[in-house]
């Protein structure tokens, strides 16, 4: 005989909109050599690995902008994910002027279009 309540134990609970809220859970910033500079990123409830880069790239913006500069320009960035938390390693390249290369961002114009998509900075 099965009980009722034994029925309900493998139903799966319905998702709220909670569940897919990122939580960000912090950044470190680490300068590996003058204008070169690493950002270590945590979040959970990630939708893709591009929400990693999207946090690592508001760090390095909001960075570039604290130290004075006006540009970054993207190195790489790893992203891995384990029980559940999402770690990002980015790399960014900061200078006072427009860098060469195609991965360069506007830190002025990208922290302000993180602030407006919710994504918190360093």
């Amino acid at each position: 005989m099965i009980l009722p309540f034994a029925l309900g134990a493998c139903v799966e609970p319905v998702p709220t909109a909670e569940d897919f809220i990122p939580e960000y859970k912090g950044v470190e910033t680490v300068l590996l050599d003058g204008d070169l500079v690493q950002f270590n990123v945590a979040m959970t409830k990630a939708l893709s690995r591009a929400d990693v880069a999207d946090y690592a790239e508001c760090a390095a913006a909001q960075y570039t902008l604290i130290r004075g500069y006006g540009f970054a320009r993207h190195v790489r960035t790893n992203v891995a994910e384990e029980a559940g938390i999402f770690r990002g390693d980015a790399v960014y390249t900061i200078s006072p002027s427009l860098p060469r290369g195609l991965k360069t961002i506007d830190a002025e114009v990208v922290a302000a279009e993180c602030f407006e998509r919710g994504i918190p900075t360093v």
